[in-house]
């Protein structure tokens, strides 16, 4: 009787080559980190919890945090961001620098402009909610 190959691991070859990202590649969607195992997608369960309930947000309540990272992750914080001038107190979005007295800005929270009359509404505003915006 005849022993089988030990090269071969497998009865049959693959019929198509594997075009998964190698382990050195492959980060954490939620936080890039390096993730265990070459299996894995997420590096823990912490970010494996964040993504669940990024995919299944809850209605009832507004967290800004959440809106924060989505929006950095995406890289538009800055874009939905309201910016305040310190000298003159006329509030921007999207622009750190007030175009009037040139000075930079203090965040004040999340925003973004009305439909109707295109003047910059915060989020917290809209809510009716103190949400303080982090430094």
């Amino acid at each position: 009787m005849s022993q089988p190959e030990s090269s071969n691991a497998m009865r049959y070859g693959s019929r198509y080559p594997s075009t998964s990202p190698s382990a050195a590649t492959r980060t954490c969607p939620v936080c890039d980190g390096t993730p265990p195992s070459s299996r894995s997608v997420y590096c823990g369960p912490a970010c494996k919890q964040l993504a669940y309930r990024l995919r299944h947000p809850q209605l009832s309540t507004v967290n800004t945090v959440i809106i924060r990272k989505q929006l950095q992750r995406q890289r538009l914080l800055v874009a939905h961001t309201v910016w305040e001038c310190p000298s003159c107190g006329e509030q921007t979005l999207g622009e750190r620098r007030c175009s009037e007295c040139g000075l930079f800005g203090r965040s004040v929270g999340l925003g973004g402009n009305c439909p109707e009359c295109d003047t910059v509404v915060l989020l917290a505003d809209l809510l009716e909610q103190d949400l303080a915006a982090p430094s």
